[in-house]
């Protein structure tokens, strides 16, 4: 994560930077800039890195301050994976498929907790009166009520209708749904996530995104060849 390299990346200038004062009393075969002990921190996706003085380093590793991106994606996460849950619960009763189902726990059990861990976050960070009540609305089933200001906003969210169906469908049927509309689920997530890692500025929320992004990546894989 950004944060934490630059971090550690400081951390190792400092002690290099004190290695050459003490050992050679400061050659001048030494640059100034290596004297100095400055940091390459790396940009966010799509931006070149930046070579930081120490000072400029411990002013930037120590601010990561939510922005309103941080605090939007965790918001609104959470009641996306919410709708995640609402439609892998369906699965037990309905799916013929064991793999589906497995899958399907497989969801539950990475998602759930997550969402725990984002209402925490929004808690420690003074907004959880914010989303708690369409969070649980969504994991409640009642997807009317879940966020619906907030679902169009939410790219891959299953509308009323295809949750209508959803649950109306058994067997294959059921699966090939299933499979449908969790893909593009997961897709929307990744979009959320990918952008959340561009612009904003919160470290456990950049390492949550990139949870995302690699978990259902994969995940997504899984069920397109399950769907062929």
């Amino acid at each position: 994560m950004r944060g934490l390299f630059l971090g550690a990346a400081l951390a190792a200038a400092m002690l290099t930077s004190a290695g050459c004062d003490a050992g050679s009393g400061g050659s001048d075969t030494k640059s100034g800039a290596h004297r100095a002990g400055s940091v390459v921190a790396p940009g966010k996706p799509g931006e070149p890195a930046r070579t930081l003085s120490p000072s400029e380093a411990v002013k930037e590793a120590g601010v990561d301050t939510p922005n309103s991106a941080d605090v939007r994606y965790v918001q609104l996460m959470i009641q996306h994976h919410a709708q995640a849950l609402e439609l892998t619960g369906l699965a037990p009763t309905r799916s013929r498929s064991a793999t589906v189902k497995k899958l399907a726990e497989r969801i539950t059990a990475a998602q759930q907790p997550e969402i725990g861990t984002m209402e925490g976050w929004l808690t420690r960070h003074g907004r959880s009166g914010q989303s708690g009540q369409s969070g649980q609305s969504g994991q409640s089933g009642q997807s009317g009520q879940s966020g619906k200001h907030e679902h169009g906003a939410m790219p891959g969210m299953a509308t009323a209708g295809q949750l209508e169906d959803l649950r109306a469908a058994k067997g294959k049927a059921f699966d090939q749904l299933f499979l449908k509309l969790m893909i593009t689920h997961h897709q929307g997530a990744i979009t959320m996530a990918t952008e959340v890692l561009s612009e904003g500025n919160n470290v456990q929320v950049e390492e949550m995104a990139g949870d995302v992004v690699a978990q259902q990546t994969t995940e997504i894989d899984r069920m397109r060849a399950l769907s062929s």
